[in-house]
């Protein structure tokens, strides 16, 4: 078979399909999950991913379920602001920045390959457990779900991995690689039905890890009985965690004292948080930068390639720019080694950058700023604490390095 062979339906996979199938080059995805349901939580895709996915023709049907993300405001624990700017459109963008239900995004690319590509181009149930390869073409070998005793195979002219932070093909060329790396920081998850905070459309970052810090934005718009549905995350720095596992709940008590007196004037969060419908809780964790993704006609993409830590907006982007380049490169070259060859040294060394930025120096670093120089105190004016032209600077040179910034999307 020419196909090209993807491994996992997630967000790098469906997208990579998609731009795959506009080039009319011809692929299957094959997916661990006997059924692809509508998980996770609240994502953010920042201007450089809506632009491709516009590109792939998407940005209406994500609008219709994703809030368009006007502006991202700073706090410390205290509910004080600390810095205000405008995102997306609102800051001069040429496309949005969407806040998007991880589930509702995912649906968005399924039922746009399935109604492009066809629906038999996507197969459940089929989990990888190896890949061989030849001078002709690759051979990926699964079984009937993790842990299923099944053996089946499918040909290909390339194998793709869009398969995760637990990918099978990564373990197959990286054996001795070893667990995630933990950066020390426990998150808990979660939605909560909430009436418009701030703007509505604002992205919220409060508190600092050492003592508790909040992510919050709305990923759904307000229903008919004027709530949305609002994500957040609570960071705190935590010794001891428990391995990844998407789904596995979190309680309430383990966390919650650390905001038990964030009372604003703009949000009770304790209220918020214990409104929630679920907590999920999980590990801040990514692995160190790998000296190469690409193996013949084998390469990674995604987290499979690049777990990062979320605390820059930046996975799911970064899993979709692969996307867009890996298909560039498979149109412009007939030889498919090179191609995966020549995706690699376009993508590699900038996930790299954002890898390691994400562990040092995030967006949130405007919080880490403000703490360290106010020594966790109230504040009677934030430019007695820090100027704006330094908070400006904070901000712009992250989205430079994640490749975002206005001039470069230009």
């Amino acid at each position: 078979m020419d196909e090209v062979i993807i491994v996992g339906a997630g967000v790098g996979g469906l997208t990579l399909g998609l731009a795959l199938h506009q080039a009319k080059i011809p692929c299957r995805i094959f997916e661990s999950a006997a059924e692809i349901k509508a998980v996770g939580v609240g994502i953010n895709l920042l201007p450089h991913a809506t632009k491709e996915l516009a590109a792939l023709g998407l940005e209406q049907a994500l609008a219709n379920v994703a809030i368009a993300t006007a502006d991202a405001t700073f706090f410390n624990r205290f509910g004080q602001l600390i810095y205000r700017e405008p995102l997306g459109r609102a800051a001069g963008y040429d496309h949005p920045q969407f806040s998007i239900h991880r589930g509702d995004l995912q649906m968005v690319l399924l039922e746009a390959f399935r109604a492009r590509a066809g629906a038999n181009r996507i197969v459940t149930g089929r989990h990888c457990i190896g890949v061989e390869q030849d001078e002709r073409g690759v051979t990926v070998t699964f079984s009937d779900g993790p842990g299923g005793a099944n053996r089946t195979t499918a040909r290909g002219r390339v194998a793709i991995a869009c398969d995760g932070i637990n990918s099978a093909v990564r373990k197959q060329f990286f054996p001795d690689e070893g667990e995630p790396r933990y950066s020390g920081v426990n998150m808990w998850r979660g939605v909560t039905h909430w009436r418009p905070i701030l703007s509505g459309a604002s992205m919220v970052r409060a508190g600092w890890l050492s003592h508790g810090k909040m992510v919050i934005y709305p990923i759904r718009r307000a229903g008919a009985d004027g709530l949305q549905l609002v994500n957040w995350v609570a960071e705190i720095e935590t010794p001891n965690y428990r391995k990844r596992d998407w789904n596995r709940a979190g309680s309430l008590n383990d966390f919650i004292g650390a905001f038990a007196d964030w009372h604003f004037d703009w949000l009770d969060v304790p209220a918020f948080i214990r409104a929630a419908d679920s907590v999920l809780e999980f590990p801040m964790v990514d692995q160190d930068p790998l000296p190469r993704w690409s193996f013949g006609r084998v390469t990674l993409l995604g987290d499979a390639a690049h777990p990062m830590v979320p605390r820059g907006s930046n996975g799911a982007g970064q899993a979709i720019l692969d996307a867009l380049a890996l298909t560039a490169a498979l149109r412009e070259c007939a030889d498919p080694v090179a191609a995966l060859a020549a995706y690699e040294k376009q993508r590699l060394e900038a996930t790299t950058r954002i890898v390691l930025t994400n562990r040092s120096n995030p967006p949130d670093a405007i919080l880490r700023e403000v703490f360290e120089r106010t020594k966790d105190k109230p504040f009677d004016a934030i430019e007695d604490v820090i100027s704006r032209d330094e908070l400006v600077a904070l901000s712009e040179s992250y989205k430079r390095i994640a490749g975002y910034s206005r001039e470069a999307l230009r």
